[in-house]
């Protein structure tokens, strides 16, 4: 497994920025699927975003499609997610996972195929 840690939270108001990003350990991140997903109290953590290895292939959840970039630097072992056109209903505590997936494919949507998580970054937003 892979450590993860989380930063770029805050707070901003409806239609600014934020860039969230999420540094992991090791050498070997290259190796890793990174994903995105969000948690609000009550709810069940959402995915939001995930992108291969190389950065080549990515994916969106519908909320966010069109607003929100995942990108990564696999020489800064980090991974990123912009997020632009912000609203209220996208507050949540944003966390960074990670898997290896070796030769089982090249991204992962869902919660339980991931292994590795970050404790979690703040985001809120004002309306």
């Amino acid at each position: 497994q892979v450590q993860l840690v989380e930063s770029g939270g805050g707070l901003v108001q409806a239609g600014g920025s934020l860039r969230l990003s999420c540094a992991a350990s090791g050498r070997t991140f290259s190796r890793y699927t990174m994903g995105w997903f969000r948690q609000v109290p009550g709810k069940e953590r959402e995915f939001v975003a995930t992108i291969s290895r190389s950065g080549g292939i990515t994916a969106y959840g519908d909320s966010v499609k069109g607003r929100f970039t995942i990108s990564r630097d696999n020489t800064k072992n980090t991974v990123y997610l912009q997020m632009n056109s912000l609203k209220p209903e996208d507050t949540a505590v944003y966390y960074c996972a990670a898997v290896d997936l070796g030769w089982r494919g090249n991204i992962r949507t869902k919660l339980n195929e991931y292994d590795s998580w970050g404790q979690g970054t703040q985001v809120t937003v004002s309306s």
